[in-house]
Formats: C-alpha cells, sequence, structure tokens
C-alpha cells in the first residue's frame, strides 16, 4: 500500500499546479512563434552554464526567467516578432561579453 502513495501524490500535486488549459487552439503561427520562443529560452539557459560564477549564473537566470513571465501573456504576433529580435539582439551581446570570460 505504500508503494502507492508516492505515485497518487505526485499525480495530485502535478495535477493541481497544471495551468489552465488556454480558451481557444492556437492558430499555427501563434504555435510557431510559440515554439520559437521556447527554443530561444532553452538556448538561453544552455548558454548561462558557461558563466564560471555560480552567483552570477543564478541572477542571469531568474533575470531571464522573470524577463520571460512579464511577457507572458502578449499575443500580438507583431510584438512577439519584436521581442524575439531584440532578445535574440541583446543576448548575443551578453554572449560575447560570457565568452570573454
Amino acid at each position: 500500500m505504500r508503494a502507492l502513495a508516492t505515485p497518487l501524490r505526485f499525480f495530485r500535486t502535478y495535477a493541481t499546479n497544471r495551468r489552465p488549459r488556454l480558451d481557444a487552439a492556437l492558430s499555427l503561427d501563434h504555435f510557431i512563434q510559440r515554439t520559437r520562443v521556447l527554443s530561444f529560452y532553452r538556448a538561453i539557459i544552455r548558454s548561462t552554464r558557461k558563466i564560471p560564477d555560480t552567483k552570477t549564473r543564478a541572477e542571469t537566470r531568474k533575470f531571464v526567467r522573470d524577463e520571460f513571465e512579464r511577457h507572458r501573456d502578449v499575443k500580438d504576433l507583431g510584438h512577439i516578432r519584436y521581442l524575439l529580435s531584440t532578445g535574440k539582439t541583446e543576448w548575443e551581446n551578453m554572449e560575447r561579453y560570457i565568452n570573454g570570460m
């Protein structure tokens, strides 16, 4: 009986903490942009592994996460594309600095 308690407890926690489903299905353009944003976020997180100082690495990851969270509810495709373009430019500049360390 004890073996069943752990998976059930995990399931209850997972089920209650999930984000609610979207009201409507995403358009193809929104889906593609969402994929690009997630890919960009993962690339940034992978790149932060190169930062030697653990405190600086944690602060950078927190800053990146906060920026993505701040723009989470943006629905306008033009604005999403602008944010991606601006973010990529900023991250490329930051990466040059990180690689120079």
